[in-house]
Parts: structure tokens; C-alpha cells; sequence
């Protein structure tokens, strides 16, 4: 196999593993806060340790990416690899809200596995390859980030939640273990220069058609993290006991990722041949309606078969952005661009959970599925008049 190939798959296999840990937890959060204890303010408290690693991974993502530029890419993974690990084995031990607080900040800082993994594959596959690499890798993290619910449900209800933490960094372990010893970066020339965060923005803001696809990743993972915190207390509502919600709400998370399965592949191949702009709108046009029609349904089972219906389509959107990524920018700025497009969606993944969490106290678990369809429909016109722009500027070089 050739050397570019090996390194793809292990690293789609580290990203799905990542994902999926991250996301093992994810559904858990809110319950587990009932488990050890904390009963007042759970969907305010689940809003905030939701945000905390987005926050503190918006941050430190530029600094990293940066660092990962002058030293390469493979120690940025690796060390954050390990450091996911202790995280989540620290997780499964602790006692109180403040102490899940403080590791999820410290979770956010030092993360950066899936964006070095991203710009490893991204300069070290050949040129012609490298639109479909990516688009290969960001089938890892979307499916892995929906497939996680699935195995972290079974194990919170055969064991404990607790358990199912550990088991979270123990495959974060396993999958660092694989890049430490079979990932080789061989394409890597160290930044001469230090390059500051401002710089890379000033760049970044100069190009019209990157720079909006930096708001179109924050305002779409804002749209969807509205509705992360509380999707599970709507499920102990619609499908019963608390002690019966994380497999529930494992196995509804899930059906997202097995919808992505089947279709992302298909939706790859009409990206390439119809663009990535005018995917991305279907995908987050249907998404906004999706997340609408969940509304009516009160039963368990119609509520899972919107959301795989929701699924099937809104798979289409993330690998699009990154397919816009790589459209919009120079080969030699694509790991600063996907770093910064990380930070965007951890900007947007930091600030959806609050106004989640808060609409969900005022008022209903209902209104935040409003919100989340009405805000997914406004990223849809603003992606389509992206489109537009874009088809212009490109029709004006011409002349």
C-alpha cells in the first residue's frame, strides 16, 4: 500500500476513534450530572460544560495548529492523543459538577488531534488526491462523532457511565499507539517564520470566499449544538426512565451516523459533480426542516425516524465545508485554513449549548427545536447567496 494511503486510513481510523470517544460522553453529561448529584439547574449546567471545550479549543486551536507548523504535524497528534486519554480517565473518577468543569476546559486546551490529522493528510497526499482524502476523512469524524452514542449507551447500561468514560480514553490510547508507531510525515517543511494568529486572520479575511465559509462552519455547528444538551432530557421524556435514557438516547444519536454511512459516500460522488456549494444547501436546507418536523412527533419511534430521515441529508454539510476549504485556499495555507475552521466551530459549539440550555429553562425543550430549524434554514439562504457570490467573482476573473 502506498505510503499515503496507509497513512489515510490510520488517521481516518484515529479520527473516527476521537470522534466517537468525544461523543461517547457527549449524550451522557446531562445524565451523569443527575447520577453524582447535581439536580438543581441541570440543563443550564449541561449548557455550560457543553460550551467549556468548545471555548477553550477556539482558543487554543490557531496556537496549536501554529506549533504543529514549525514542529509537524505528527507530535501535535500524538500529544493530543495522550492527553485526551488522562482527560478521560480522570473523567470517570470524579464527584462533582466543577471537577467535569475543569477537566472539559482543560479537554478544549489541549485538543487538536482531528485538525492535525486533517493537515497531515493534507500535505502529504499527492495534489490530485488530496480533495478526496479529505473528503474521506471528514466521513471519519462526522460518522465516528454519531456513532459514539451508540457504543457509549450500551456500555453506560451494561456497566456505568463511569465506565463508559474510561473506555473513552483507553480507545483514544489505542488509536494514538497506531500513529505513534505506523503514521509517517514524510512531505514536512518547518515555518521559517512564526507566524501569529492576527497574521493568519488578516490572510484568512482577505479571501471573501474562505472567510464566509468560516461563518457558514460557526453559524451551522451554533445551529446544532442548540439542541445537543437537551436532546437526551427530551428523550427521558418521550421514552421514559432516566436509567433507560442513555441507551435510548445512544441509539437515537446513532441513527444520525448510520444515515451518514450510507449516504455521505453518495453524496460525495453529486458533490463533485455538482459542487460543493450547492450540497452544502440541500443539506442545511433539510436540516432546518428536519429539526422542525421532530416537533410534532411524542413517541419514541416517529421521533427516531425523522431523525434518521434528518440524518440522511444533513451528512451532506461538514464534508462540504471542507470541501470548500480546500477549494478556497492555496496548498500552503490549508493547515492554518482547517485550523481556523476548527476554531470557528468551536465558537459555534461553545455558544449553542448556552443559548440552548437557556432557551430550554425559559421556556421548552420544544422552542430549542424552533430555534435550531429556523437558525439551520438562515445558514441555508446565507450558503446559497455565498454560492451566488462566489459563481460571480469567478465569472468577472474570466473577463
Amino acid at each position: 500500500m502506498e505510503r499515503w494511503k496507509r497513512n489515510l486510513w490510520l488517521l481516518w481510523f484515529g479520527s473516527f476513534v476521537t470522534a466517537a470517544s468525544f461523543s461517547m460522553v457527549i449524550p451522557f453529561l446531562p445524565l451523569f450530572l443527575i447520577q453524582i448529584g447535581e439536580t438543581q439547574h441541570v440543563e443550564m449546567w449541561s449548557g455550560l460544560l457543553f460550551s467549556s471545550a468548545f471555548f477553550a479549543g477556539a482558543i487554543a486551536s490557531p496556537f496549536w495548529g501554529a506549533v504543529g507548523d514549525r514542529y509537524g504535524r505528527k507530535p501535535m497528534i500524538v500529544r493530543a492523543g495522550f492527553a485526551l486519554f488522562v482527560i478521560y480517565i480522570l473523567t470517570s473518577l470524579v464527584t462533582n459538577a466543577y471537577e467535569i468543569l475543569a477537566l472539559r476546559l482543560l479537554q478544549g486546551l489541549l485538543s487538536g488531534f482531528i485538525p492535525g490529522a486533517i493537515a497531515l493528510v493534507g500535505t502529504n497526499t499527492p495534489e490530485h488526491k488530496v480533495g478526496y482524502a479529505l473528503s474521506v476523512m471528514s466521513t471519519a469524524t462526522a460518522t465516528g462523532s454519531i456513532m459514539g452514542p451508540l457504543l457509549g449507551g450500551i456500555i453506560a447500561r451494561l456497566v456505568s457511565t463511569r465506565i463508559a468514560f474510561a473506555s473513552a480514553g483507553i480507545l483514544v490510547l489505542l488509536a494514538t499507539l497506531l500513529v505513534l508507531f505506523w503514521v509517517k510525515e514524510e512531505k514536512f517543511v518547518p515555518s521559517k517564520t512564526r507566524s501569529s494568529v492576527f497574521q493568519t486572520l488578516k490572510i484568512a479575511s482577505r479571501n471573501q470566499t474562505f472567510f464566509l465559509v468560516l461563518v457558514l462552519s460557526l453559524l451551522t455547528q451554533f445551529s446544532v449544538m442548540t439542541i445537543e444538551p437537551v436532546l437526551p432530557l427530551y428523550i427521558v421524556q418521550i421514552g421514559g426512565s432516566v436509567k433507560d435514557a442513555s441507551l435510548l438516547a445512544g441509539i437515537v444519536f446513532s441513527l444520525v451516523g448510520i444515515a451518514s454511512i450510507i449516504f455521505a459516500p453518495r453524496w460525495g460522488k453529486l458533490a463533485d459533480k455538482y459542487g460543493f456549494n450547492k450540497i452544502l444547501v440541500i443539506g442545511l436546507l433539510v436540516g432546518g426542516l428536519g429539526n422542525i418536523a421532530q416537533i410534532p412527533f411524542h413517541n419514541i419511534w416517529g421521533f427516531s425516524i425523522i431523525r434518521f430521515i434528518y440524518g440522511a441529508f444533513f451528512c451532506a454539510v461538514f464534508p462540504a465545508l471542507n470541501g470548500m476549504v480546500v477549494r478556497s485556499t492555496p496548498s500552503d495555507f490549508r493547515g492554518r485554513a482547517f485550523s481556523l475552521n476548527q476554531s470557528a466551530g468551536q465558537i459555534g459549539g461553545m455558544l449553542g449549548p448556552l443559548v440552548g440550555g437557556a432557551i430550554s429553562g425559559v421556556f421548552s425543550i420544544h422552542s430549542v427545536f424552533w430555534v435550531t430549524g429556523l437558525l439551520l434554514l438562515a445558514t441555508t439562504g446565507l450558503a446559497y447567496w455565498s454560492g451566488r457570490e462566489t459563481l460571480q467573482t469567478a465569472a468577472v476573473k474570466r473577463v
